[in-house]
């Protein structure tokens, strides 16, 4: 899980802000949003309400605060690299293929909280909607980019998108390495096109520096 930047402690409150919400957001992958509450997560930091309520003004502005680092992690890892300028669709792809390799961009386990969240939220239901969207989008303008047309840059984004979340809630035990073994593969199905041995090469690269 990427966690939000640390901030420095006023005064001689002993947890930061960072604290609350780190602490929260294992709380949401772990156990579900029922049991991130103030006191609960109080206790665990060794702190009084007081300590939490100097940086937030409720319960609903921490959740809040766990919906923002989730857009701002995950999705817009997505958007970027799908929005990143590459010489080549295979390379475009390759660059979105990063948040499946290394959680610190894209934690899957975060999603998958978020998500189970939605079923019981229909505010986060259209949040969850919305940054679907939002993925497909980007991914879909990606392959616009590259020639593809309107239907085909469509139905290749819902191809790789649905394909890898559907990959994190089916809970495949796949290590990465067994995976990008058939990387060549993956790269001919989601664009049609053969991958160079150079291709390959620069996201192995990718693999063994994250």
């Amino acid at each position: 899980m990427t966690a939000p930047q640390a901030e420095p402690t006023p005064g001689n409150i002993k947890v930061t802000r960072s604290d609350w919400i780190n602490l929260a957001l294992e709380t949401l992958i772990s156990d579900g949003v029922g049991n991130v509450r103030v006191l609960t997560l109080g206790q665990k930091l060794g702190v009084s309400r007081s300590s939490f309520y100097w940086y937030f003004d409720s319960r609903q502005d921490l959740l809040d605060q766990l919906l923002k680092h989730w857009h701002d992690t995950n999705t817009t890892a997505i958007v970027e690299r799908a929005r990143r300028p590459a010489e080549t669709i295979i390379m475009g792809v390759m660059n979105v293929f990063e948040c499946w390799a290394d959680e610190r961009l894209f934690d899957p386990r975060l999603d998958f909280a978020v998500r189970e969240w939605a079923r019981r939220a229909t505010d986060v239901r259209r949040m969850i909607d919305q940054a679907d969207d939002e993925r497909l989008s980007a991914i879909r303008d990606m392959y616009r980019r590259h020639g593809y047309d309107d239907e085909d840059a469509f139905i290749r984004a819902r191809v790789l998108y649905y394909m890898q979340i559907g990959y994190y809630v089916l809970d495949l035990k796949e290590p990465v390495e067994a995976r990008v073994s058939h990387l060549a593969a993956y790269l001919r199905s989601f664009t049609g096109q053969e991958p160079t041995d150079a291709d390959v090469a620069h996201f192995m690269r990718f693999i063994a520096a994250r």
